[in-house]
């Protein structure tokens, strides 16, 4: 056999061992894992609570605070309110619309929440408050805190039992009036066997209510005691600066229970002026935007991300 044959014979003999060799190993490789694809999630963000606190007129910078909130689309999903708060919040929460609540605010005068009567002094203050609880109820589309589209949470202070009391259900208006009731100012409101005055007096800003109902986020929004430029010049503002001094500065000790804690510079407007409202909700939206950032930090913080669960 010359050399070409024999080296054809070879090949014949050679290739089906190497194919041999090689099959085998294969057959001896690890297996590789299967490619799984990335689990799917999704975010689940926080509830976020509003706690409005008090301040008369000056609280209508509060608007201005929901404007912004709503402009970028930062949900609300319940309100607590004390005093001039729980106004605002019940204007708010009636449609869930800034702009309703505004053109309400801006509709707002002294007379419609403050009806003085000499003899209403004999009952522990000037003020009845009829005109307060008329007002929402004349324009108000509901009535009841229970059919409120956001949930509202009216603080006021029980007198017999000298502490906090949260309304939930009942008369929208009945609450709101017991909850800017304040002591010396307004005569205490009286109702279901008890006797409510401003729930200032406990909870300036219920940051502390929000959380209980079940915020994840807490937005304070303080307002800042305005302190007379002179001396005052009747009963009613004796009463009404004493009390916002006591109240900014119990204030200040429950404002660690907001996340978030917004005050609007609402120097030289009085507690009684009506006339500047439109610069108070500017004061407001300025106040509400400088803490976007840490709003937006605190939410994204309390941001879950969470499996989405395969259909069986």
């Amino acid at each position: 056999m010359d050399g070409h044959h024999r080296l054809c014979a070879s090949s014949r003999t050679i290739l089906p061992l190497l194919a041999a060799l090689f099959s085998a190993l294969l057959a001896c490789a690890p297996e590789k894992p299967p490619v799984s694809a990335p689990p799917v999630t999704r975010e689940v963000p926080p509830k976020v609570g509003l706690a409005l606190g008090g301040g008369a007129a000056r609280g209508f910078a509060e608007i201005g605070v929901l404007r912004v909130l709503e402009q970028e689309k930062i949900p609300v999903h319940l309100v607590t309110g004390t005093s001039v708060g729980s106004l605002v919040g019940a204007l708010y929460a009636d449609s869930g619309r800034v702009l309703d609540a505004e053109l309400l605010a801006l509709q707002v005068e002294e007379e419609d929440l403050f009806d003085y009567r000499a003899l209403a002094l004999f009952s522990g203050g000037l003020v009845k408050g009829e005109k307060l609880e008329s007002f929402l109820l004349k324009n108000l589309r509901h009535a009841t805190l229970e059919t409120l589209p956001i949930p509202l949470y009216p603080v006021a202070v029980d007198l017999q039992q000298g502490k906090a009391v949260v309304f939930e259900r009942g008369s929208i208006a009945q609450a709101v009036h017991a909850s800017c009731a304040i002591p010396g100012v307004f005569v205490p409101v009286q109702f279901g066997g008890r006797t409510y005055v401003d729930g200032g007096v406990l909870d300036p800003v219920p940051a502390d209510v929000a959380r209980q109902k079940g915020a994840d986020v807490v937005i304070g929004v303080a307002i800042p005691a305005g302190l007379p430029q002179g001396t005052p010049r009747n009963p009613v503002e004796v009463a009404f600066h004493a009390a916002m001094i006591m109240n900014a500065e119990m204030g200040r000790l429950k404002a660690g229970q907001a996340d978030v804690l917004i005050e609007p510079d609402v120097k030289g407007v009085a507690f009684d002026d009506f006339s500047q409202k439109k610069r108070l909700i500017e004061a407001g939206e300025e106040a509400a935007r400088r803490a976007l950032p840490a709003i937006r930090a605190a939410i994204a913080k309390k941001t879950r991300v969470l499996p989405v669960e395969a259909e069986p």
